[in-house]
């Protein structure tokens, strides 16, 4: 999972960044273009690891970047080049300022959030655009041109020409046909609103325009990477936060991509895997290695919840909780799986 990181200027994007992947830099310029991977924190993982005493233990992982600026271009091309650094991204953390600034000016969320997204979808207008051109004058030559992909991009002119982001029309949004274009404006987005650290209040937005949306006082959280646990455990009661923003923001992560997490456990590792909500087991053995789906026979499942009752393995397989699954079983979040296969 691969999460990139845009706002405004001034709206406090590399704090973020810092506050999410603990890392921080006295060094880092604004041209550069910063990635942080970190494990997801995962309770069910550090139970397994104790129960099997694996070898290695290997968490999910989550990719944030922020990208750096090009200033020797215009502006236009740098923000080109910004999002162009972006569109691998599986989604968009959107930083929104929500304290006053350096010279003391007064934050205007919703401006800076239809800002933004304005500008995303002006980069993906240029790209429908372009594509649709290329597709008429193929057309003119006597071509064959993809039907549906003219069709799907016509869709997607009307609505960005609507100033509305394709995010909001998921089954566009979504279409794999579409997927080589990496539009911006098409990808999950989550809105991060940057308050003060005494400020609690989420700032009065429409529901509408984004309905995953989460406050984080990023500055305050930044502090917590120097600290040692013990300062960080009375910093965290004195402020009343209950969970760190990096916790958080996974979780939001998580159901705003609809992904769940399976384990595989052994002697020689427990590890967590990320999947689509909705996975049939075949393609979740795929995610293992391509060998496990082409020589696919089944997959043994056992929930998590199901191997905490009994306490054990051996008790669990006793009390009948394991279960044999085809191809097309739908993965579900915790289950524990060892496949069956034959190459």
């Amino acid at each position: 999972m691969k999460l990139g990181i845009i706002g405004c200027p001034g709206s406090g994007k590399s704090t973020v960044f810092e506050a999410l992947t603990q890392t921080i830099s006295d060094t880092a310029g604004k041209s550069d273009t910063r990635i942080g991977t970190i494990h997801v924190p995962d309770s069910r993982v550090d139970v397994l690891s104790q129960l099997y005493l694996p070898r290695k233990t290997i968490y999910a992982q989550v990719e944030y970047l922020l990208p750096g600026k090009t200033s020797s271009v215009k502006k236009a091309s740098a923000e080109q080049t910004a999002w162009s650094q972006v569109r691998d991204c599986d989604a968009i953390i959107h930083v929104v300022r929500n304290f006053r600034g350096i010279s003391g000016e007064t934050p205007r969320p919703l401006i800076d959030l239809q800002t933004i997204d304005q500008e995303l979808i002006l980069s993906d207008l240029v790209v429908v655009e372009k594509r649709l051109e290329r597709l008429t004058n193929d057309k003119k030559r006597g071509k064959k041109i993809d039907t549906e992909e003219q069709t799907l991009l016509l869709q997607c002119l009307n609505h960005l020409e609507d100033e509305t982001p394709l995010r909001k029309y998921p089954d566009i949004a979504s279409n794999p046909v579409l997927r080589g274009f990496a539009l911006m404006s098409a990808k999950p987005m989550m809105v991060l609103f940057n308050n003060e650290d005494d400020d609690d209040a989420v700032p009065d937005i429409p529901a509408t325009l984004n309905e995953y949306n989460m406050i984080i006082k990023a500055k305050l959280e930044q502090e917590l990477i120097r600290m040692s646990e013990e300062e960080i455990k009375e910093f965290l009661e004195e402020f009343h936060i209950t969970t760190s923003a990096m916790d958080r923001v996974i979780l939001m992560s998580y159901r705003l991509l609809g992904l769940i997490s399976f384990f595989t456990v052994g002697e020689d590792e427990v590890r967590a895997w990320t999947i689509q909500k909705g996975t049939p087991a075949l393609d979740a053995a795929n995610v293992i290695h391509s060998d496990i789906k082409k020589g696919f026979i089944r997959a043994e499942i056992l929930s998590y919840t199901d191997l905490m009752a009994a306490g054990n393995q051996s008790e669990a397989r006793k009390r009948g909780t394991f279960r044999l699954e085809g191809k097309t079983y739908e993965v579900q979040d915790g289950d524990i799986i060892n496949f069956r296969f034959n190459v």
